[in-house]
This record gives C-alpha cells, structure tokens and sequence, in this order.
C-alpha cells in the first residue's frame, strides 16, 4: 500500500505543562496546533482536552467544543476523539465530550492495564502546577480499566448509534485477540484501523520484535480486513513509526506521544513532527494520504454528519 495516513495526537492527557513549554493546553493552542499540524500532511487529528486554566486533562465537553469547531472550520482533516481520556475519569466522563460531539472516529483502548507515569515525575524539579506532581506519582497504584463491558458499551454508543469508526489502542498482543472476540460478536465491522502502542509503561515494549510479531498475529486475526499504524512512546517515537511505514503500515506522531523532535530537543509544534515523518515516509516511497482518501479508506460517515 502506498498511501500512508499520518495522525497526529495533538496534546493527550500524559504530559504536563512542566515537561515542555510548548504543550498545547488552552483552545487557541490547541487549536493553532491541530490546524498547523493538518496543513503540514497530517490527515487525522486525535484530540483530547486540557482545563485550560492549569492544564490538567479534562473530559468537560465545553472544554473539547471550544477547540473542535474552530478546528473544523478550519481543516478538512478528520477529527478522531478519545474515549480514553485520562486513567483517572470514569467511563462516562470519558464519554461525554464524544457523545455530544458525534466524530467521525473516536479512540477506543482494548484492554484494562496499568498506565505508569510515574517515572517521569523523577525528571521535573521546577512544577508549573500543584496538580502534576501528585498526578504523575500517584500512577504507581493507577488501573486504567476498559473492561469487555466497556468496551461494548463504547462500541455501541459511538459506533451502532452515532456512526463513529473506531482507533483501536493495542497496548498488548491480548488486545487484539479482544478485538477479534467483538468482531465475532459482531460489534465491530472492517475495514479496522489498529494502532499499535509501544512504550508505555504496563504495555509492549518499544522493541522492533514486539511491531513484527503484532503485525504477524493480527494478519493471522484480521486478514486483508485492517490497517495497522504505530504510536511508541518518547524517544522510540520516529524509529518505530518508521518501521511502520517499511512494514507498510501507517503512523502516529504528536505530543501526546513525544515532546521531542530529536535527542535533547523539544519539539516546538506538533507540525514539527509531521513534517519531520513525512519527508522520512516519502524518502521511502509512500504517498501521503488526504483527509478524503482516509475518509474513503476507512469508511467515515463524514464531517458534516457530526455535531461539532
């Protein structure tokens, strides 16, 4: 496959303001960010909140359409919502923003699992806000659940009742025989779009064995019937995507992912990493995708039958 679809996770809700100046938090950030990051080749935005007084993650719906609108108005890019959120809301919360929002795509994690953030709170001396300490450190006794109940509940109410085709976060190679097991429940209909996560702590390792032997079990699962894109964490960033797109997969940049555009330097704009990936993937052959052909690729509905 030549046409390869970079997504960019514009913000997410790992990182905190302390780590990098350039996080986006507020929704003129957020919003600049996405725009520039869609004009620079990126044909899927994901996009979480952040309050935007301090920065800590958010499900508040009024916080997410401050930005989608404007983001919409302003791209033709597809606009992929998480249902993740943070490890620390409920379910519902996780919901709402998605429910009223009704995307195109949605993210949807395929297993419960621990989420450790901690060790990056070793690493911070200078805290912007009173809440990032305790958040990062408390993660050492943190469940990020996403049980077969939710998972169904998520599948059928942005999915069977409002159209949304699905990211599907595999953490693990168990998240995928997860996938299959809705599949044959029929709760989930191709083409699949997987994302492949490596390096966060209680997932897979960032290792180059981990990408092949995922990508072997899921054409054992799924057959021609799904597309595989990478996301790895930190520094194993751009080394892993780009095995992707060799592989023939698809890729994920952003600073939801990485705060850095190489060693010991922080990137200054999620568009800094778009750019940067995409010279890499058409130095290999790959033809950038467009927001139309993803919405042919993968089925949407369609930006104007959202309610951003």
């Amino acid at each position: 496959m030549s046409k390869i679809i970079i997504t960019c996770a514009v913000t997410g809700s790992i990182h905190t303001p302390s780590m990098s100046p350039y996080l986006p938090i507020t929704p003129d950030q957020i919003t600049e960010n996405a725009v520039d990051a869609a004009e620079a080749g990126a044909a899927i935005l994901h996009l979480h909140a952040r309050d935007p007084v301090d920065g800590r993650p958010s499900a508040a719906p009024e916080h997410f359409m401050a930005f989608l609108p404007r983001i919409k108005q302003a791209s033709d890019a597809v606009l992929n919502i998480t249902t993740g959120g943070s490890a620390t809301m409920t379910l519902d919360q996780r919901l709402a923003a998605p429910k009223q929002a009704a995307p195109e795509m949605c993210s949807l994690n395929m297993g419960t699992m621990n989420f450790a953030l901690y060790p990056a709170a070793a690493k911070i001396t200078d805290w912007k806000f009173d809440w990032e300490k305790p958040f990062l450190e408390g993660s050492d006794d943190l469940v990020f659940k996403n049980t077969p109940r939710d998972m169904a509940h998520v599948l059928d109410q942005m999915g069977t009742q409002r159209g949304a085709k699905f990211e599907f976060e595999c953490y693990d190679i168990s998240h995928l025989y997860m996938l299959r097991h809705f599949k044959d429940r029929g709760l989930v209909q191709g083409p699949l779009f997987i994302q492949f996560v490596f390096g966060v702590l209680g997932g897979m390792g960032p290792d180059p064995e981990n990408l092949t032997h995922m990508k072997l079990i899921a054409d054992r699962l799924f057959g021609d019937d799904y597309m595989f894109s990478v996301l790895a964490a930190g520094r194993h960033q751009m080394p892993l995507i780009t095995m992707s797109a060799i592989l023939g997969g698809h890729v994920r940049v952003g600073l939801e992912d990485s705060l850095m555009i190489s060693r010991g330097v922080l990137a200054r704009s999620n568009a800094e990493q778009v750019v940067k990936i995409r010279g890499i993937v058409e130095a290999l052959g790959r033809t950038v995708a467009t927001p139309a052909e993803v919405r042919e690729m993968l089925q949407l509905k369609g930006a104007d039958r959202t309610a951003m």
